[in-house]
């Protein structure tokens, strides 16, 4: 079983969360010093990766958006790797095409916040073309061409995975302690907590419910 720090499980569950696996922002309480070690640590072990864009913005001391800059002053994201996912319980599905190229993919940021109060950001979109007037008069708004949202798929997880073995034992008439899914899977218990909350909840959509039995034990179950 992969060991990560309690720091590490909860950076790599974060960035499973957000849109193309985006390590930054990092928590409030992590900066400077402290935070170079552990975005250091995932580098070198493989669960993250850096990605050069053709950004100028500027790497601030929050590290909120931007983990550094190239000497040319290219921004350099961080992204979570399918390993990191992995370590994490999470069955990768693939990273985008631009990863398995090694092309950079330009991003451009906005003054709006996604849910998570992030900044937004996304890849660079060209202007929608609006059609000149061909009257006198007031020209006429033409409305901005703009295409279907899809939703990806939600992640399968595999039967022989841990985050399987987990939701069978959720799926039991008689549910499972943290107790009981550490034994089985190895786990630490923020990481089994993490994985209800993630992995099962956000990623394939099952609700997660609980309740305390005789001596005080706490029980999980899939409603």
């Amino acid at each position: 079983m992969t060991k990560l720090s309690d720091t590490q499980a909860i950076l790599l569950s974060a960035a499973a969360q957000r849109a193309a696996g985006n390590l930054l922002p990092l928590p409030g309480s992590l900066r400077g010093g402290a935070a170079i070690k552990v975005v250091t640590a995932l580098l070198a072990r493989g669960f993250a990766r850096e990605e050069v864009t053709d950004l100028q913005t500027r790497a601030d001391a929050a590290l909120n958006t931007v983990w550094r800059n190239e000497p040319d002053g290219r921004a350099v994201l961080l992204r979570i790797t399918p390993a990191g996912l992995e370590a994490i319980g999470i069955e990768p599905a693939g990273e985008p095409a631009a990863a398995a190229t090694g092309d950079p993919v330009a991003y451009r940021f906005n003054d709006r916040i996604n849910s998570a109060g992030e900044p937004a950001a996304g890849p660079a979109e060209a202007p929608a073309p609006v059609e000149a007037p061909k009257k006198r008069g007031r020209p006429k708004k033409v409305a901005a061409h703009t295409e279907p949202s899809i939703a990806p798929a939600p992640r399968k997880p595999r039967d022989d995975t841990k985050q399987a073995q987990l939701i069978a034992m959720l799926r039991r008439k008689k549910g499972a302690t943290i107790a009981q899914i550490v034994a089985a899977t190895g786990w630490q218990p923020h990481t089994v907590r993490g994985a209800f909350a993630g992995a099962l909840k956000k990623k394939l959509g099952l609700t997660v419910t609980s309740e305390k039995v005789e001596g005080g034990q706490r029980v999980y179950r899939i409603a």
